[in-house]
C-alpha cells in the first residue's frame, strides 16, 4: 500500500523541501493527523490505547496531542473582494464587473475594499492586486478594471500556499472518501494521454482553460446568488476546481 503513495509522497517532499519545513517538524504535525484520523475511523470507545494501535504512536503523544487543533486557514481577503466585484449588484449591476473609479463612495474600489477590511488600506490592496495582474489601473481617469476573474496570488506567496493547502486538500479528501466507499461518492475525474507534442498539449490546454474558466464563473455567479437566499441553517460548503499537468515522459 505504502508504495502506491509515492506519488503523493514525491510532490509533498518537493514543497516542504522547497519551503524550508525540516523533517522533524513535518512528523511532528503529521503526529497530530494520525490522531485525528484515527479518532475519526475509530469504531467503538476511543482511548489512547486503542488510538496507540490504530496509529502506532507511543500513548504519551496522543495524550499531548488530545486536544490540540490546528488553526483553520481562511480565504484571503482579495479573493473576497474580487468575489464581491463580481456578484454583488452595486459593483455588477448587469453580472459583470464595472470599471470603478479609484476612489470615492461606491461604487469605487476604495468603498469595495473598505467593504472587505477595514483595518487594511484600499492603496495596499490595490498594489497586490496590480502586482499580481488582477486588476489594472488606468491613470489617465483613475480608474481600476479587473483582468481576471479571480485572484491568483504571486508565487512562492503565504497567499498562494493557502491556496494550495485548500484546495488540494479538497481534492484529496474527495479522492479519500471516494477509495473508502463514502455515499454518494464525489466526482473526481481527470484525462490523460501520452505520446503528444507539445503542439499539441498547448492546444488541449488553451481549449481546457476556456472551458474551465467558463464553467467556474457560472457556478460562482450562481452560489452568490443562493447564498444571498439562505437562511440561517445553511451550514454547506463546496469547492470545485480544476488542473491542466504536462511534462514530458521520463522527466523527474
Amino acid at each position: 500500500m505504502i508504495n502506491l503513495l509515492d506519488p503523493l509522497y514525491a510532490a509533498f517532499a518537493r514543497l516542504i523541501v522547497a519551503r524550508g519545513i525540516l523533517f522533524p517538524e513535518f512528523v511532528e504535525r503529521m503526529k497530530l493527523h494520525y490522531v485525528n484520523a484515527a479518532r475519526q475511523m475509530a469504531k467503538g470507545k476511543i482511548t489512547d490505547s486503542r488510538l496507540s494501535v490504530l496509529t502506532g504512536l507511543q500513548r504519551r503523544d496522543i495524550a499531548r496531542l488530545r486536544d490540540f487543533r490546528p488553526k483553520p486557514s481562511k480565504p484571503t481577503h482579495l479573493s473576497r473582494l474580487v468575489a464581491l466585484w463580481q456578484t454583488e449588484a452595486t459593483y455588477a449591476p448587469d453580472g459583470k464587473p464595472q470599471v470603478l473609479p479609484k476612489n470615492g463612495p461606491a461604487p469605487s474600489f476604495e468603498a469595495l475594499a473598505r467593504n472587505v477590511r477595514r483595518d487594511v488600506h484600499a492603496r495596499t490592496m490595490l498594489d497586490t492586486l496590480v502586482e499580481t495582474g488582477t486588476v489594472e489601473v488606468n491613470d489617465t481617469d483613475q480608474t481600476v478594471r479587473l483582468r481576471q476573474p479571480s485572484y491568483q496570488p504571486l508565487a512562492g506567496s503565504e497567499d498562494q500556499l493557502t491556496y494550495l493547502a485548500n484546495n488540494i486538500g479538497d481534492h484529496l479528501n474527495a479522492a479519500t472518501d471516494n477509495v473508502l466507499g463514502y455515499q454518494p461518492p464525489h466526482f473526481e475525474r481527470a484525462v490523460h494521454y501520452t505520446h503528444l507534442t507539445p503542439a499539441q498539449v498547448a492546444e488541449l490546454k488553451a481549449e481546457f482553460d476556456t472551458g474551465q474558466m467558463a464553467l467556474l464563473e457560472r457556478l460562482g455567479q450562481k452560489a452568490a446568488a443562493m447564498k444571498k437566499l439562505s437562511s440561517g441553517d445553511a451550514q454547506d460548503r463546496f469547492r470545485a476546481g480544476g488542473y491542466f499537468y504536462r511534462t514530458t515522459e521520463g522527466d523527474s
